[in-house]
């Protein structure tokens, strides 16, 4: 099995709900690190091309970048914690993929020190 990891940074603001209770609105600098994985090799040795999945990982990001989670799909209708935009990044990944490549885990930190991942089965 062979893993590649890409990380890309992104600047936006949230308020997420707790106990039904919404916090006020702050602003992250989010670090992505998306891990995907693969078991064969291409002909020229490679699994995927890093700058396909850095062009995969901005085209998620881009819509984000700078603006209001809670105001951008799908965090508009779902609550815009670090889990679920965790989630969120690696289903979009999936769906823009090589054949043979899978995502296996998307960390997303929106704090020093604060990471939620999310894993695929």
């Amino acid at each position: 099995m062979y893993e590649l990891s890409v990380e890309r940074h992104f600047d936006a603001a949230h308020a997420i709900t707790m106990a039904g209770e919404r916090e006020a609105s702050h602003r992250h600098n989010w670090h992505v690190t998306v891990i995907v994985a693969g078991r064969q090799l291409g002909a020229d040795g490679l699994l995927c091309d890093f700058h396909v999945l850095e062009s995969a990982l901005a085209d998620v990001l881009a819509p984000f970048d700078g603006g209001d989670l809670n105001t951008i799909s799908p965090f508009d209708q779902l609550n815009p914690t670090a889990e679920h935009v965790a989630r969120y990044i690696a289903q979009q990944m999936s769906a823009n993929l090589p054949a043979g490549v899978t995502v296996k885990r998307v960390g997303v930190t929106e704090a020093p020190g604060c990471c939620a991942t999310y894993l695929e089965k």
